[in-house]
């Protein structure tokens, strides 16, 4: 990891200063995000515990900052061009480290959510313009070492939220996990007004090219989804059958709304390309797999194995430090290998660790199972992304780009709210934090045989799709 922290600082270096402090606060920009994403799932059992709140209620703090990122990660872009991305990008900013205040000093659970939704507002505006400003900020030449710094950056994030939320639970208290962000925020605005080049041409778009309407039935829809998988406890009642009938039927009115949309939200005509579906299906179940791991793992190494927060973050850092040092490896094999193969390899090793997490036991058994899990998973992004990108025509790689963020998201939110209930259910309690470890240990492995049906349904989908497209080239 040092030495590719290194290599990024080289290219950083040979920048003139202007350039420097451009990337650096984009950086910040990128990495504030992907920590607040992963900070707070270590949190989760000490939330449970201070708010006396059960796994579904705080299963809503993931849950908030997911939604808001999901319903506007397609769209902000394009607000972008309406407003000013530099303009836009500060606003971003700003509510990402106001949220953070308000977050640190939220006095009840349902206020803490709040705040949780508008910093993934804000967490949404900063992660999709970040990389809109690369090209005016870096000369051409240099423009992938400045996303590959970016994308480091986002993974450093996320490898470094469970550890640090660990230590700063233990020593201050889970407040310090959502104010942490407020010093770096504050620099990351002084950052960004000062050194991003300022708009041009900013209000000459069309308003009319925002989708408004799309938008809103996106965010309806997947609160209904997520609150149908979460609300009711240990049983699925009338209300999450309404919940999720009206998801359904937001589904479809969402459907019927983008194919009359001037500037849809999601562009339908995509998913006529039968490769392209398949990939978003597979990223959608990968990572509702990812995400369980994320919010299952913490309530089993704490209340199962009986490990301390500051054990129980480092453990959990251990797949995300997997995954930063894997993933110049895992994208070099797809340029030597054939990228559906690579795609397959991929969903086999992530299909044997979710086998391993529910069969093997203790803390050895969870470690093995990530250090297969999390390699198998860089192989299958790298390649099924370079799979779907390779085809695409220039004037789509926009829109293809950012249905992959969509599916993603998705996952991530099914992952949250999906695969939470069948660990609540599966755990035969109410309350998680006063079950018994034997019931949690019960839910982490029948949430995993789960999370292996799931990998094995990718594979299914991944095996016809190549298999036809074969025979096509045949």
């Amino acid at each position: 990891m040092k030495s590719i922290i290194a290599e990024r600082n080289e290219a950083i270096a040979e920048q003139p200063p202007s350039v420097r402090w451009a990337l650096a606060s984009l950086s910040l920009s990128m990495l504030l995000p992907s920590l607040g994403t992963s900070i707070a799932n270590v949190a989760l059992p000490s939330l449970a515990q201070a708010f006396d709140a059960t796994f579904q209620d705080v299963q809503w703090i993931v849950l908030a900052y997911l939604l808001a990122i999901t319903t506007l990660i397609v769209s902000v872009g394009r607000l972008g061009d309406i407003t000013g991305r530099r303009r836009l990008l500060l606003i971003g900013i700003l509510l990402f480290t106001l949220a953070s205040v308000l977050c640190g000093v939220a006095p009840t659970l349902w206020l803490l959510i709040a705040a949780r939704a508008v910093q993934g507002l804000g967490a949404a505006i900063m992660m999709a313009l970040t990389m809109a400003f690369v090209g005016e900020t870096v000369p051409k030449e240099r423009t992938g070492s400045a996303m590959g710094l970016l994308g480091t950056m986002s993974a450093i994030g996320t490898a470094l939220g469970p550890s640090l939320g660990g230590l700063l639970i233990a020593g201050l208290g889970w407040p310090a996990i959502f104010l942490v962000n407020v010093p770096l925020g504050v620099l990351t605005f002084v950052l960004a007004y000062r050194h991003l080049p300022a708009d041009i041409g900013k209000g000459k778009t069309d308003r009319k090219g925002f989708d408004m309407a799309g938008t809103l039935l996106l965010a309806l829809t997947l609160s209904a989804y997520a609150l149908a998988m979460t609300i009711g406890h240990d049983r699925f009642g009338l209300l999450n059958v309404a919940l999720l009938l009206a998801a359904v039927f937001g589904t479809g009115l969402l459907v019927f709304a983008e194919a009359r949309a001037a500037s849809p939200l999601i562009q339908l005509t995509v998913f006529r390309n039968r490769v392209l579906a398949a990939s978003l299906a597979m990223n959608m179940l990968v990572s509702t797999v990812m995400m369980a791991t994320l919010v299952v793992a913490p309530f089993y190494l704490s209340h199962a194995l009986g490990l301390n927060q500051t054990f129980v973050g480092i453990v959990m850092s251990i797949g995300p430090v997997i995954s930063i040092l894997s993933g110049v490896p895992a994208g070099r094999l797809v340029d030597r290998l054939d990228a559906p193969f690579v795609v397959v390899a991929g969903l086999l090793a992530m299909a044997a660790a979710s086998v391993a997490m529910a069969v093997l036991p203790g803390i050895s058994g969870y470690i093995a199972a990530i250090a297969m899990l999390t390699p198998g998973y860089q192989l299958f992004q790298a390649a099924n992304n370079t799979a779907v990108m390779a085809d695409v025509h220039p004037d789509q790689r926009g829109v293809i780009s950012g249905m992959l963020n969509l599916s993603r998201n998705l996952g991530l939110i099914t992952g949250a709210s999906v695969m939470g209930a069948v660990f609540a259910f599966s755990s035969g309690t109410p309350d998680i934090t006063a079950a018994h470890p034997e019931a949690i240990a019960s839910g982490m492995r029948m949430t995993f045989a789960v999370a292996a049906a799931l990998v094995i349904a990718a594979l299914a989908i991944a095996a016809g799709i190549y298999r036809r497209r074969t025979n096509s080239e045949a």
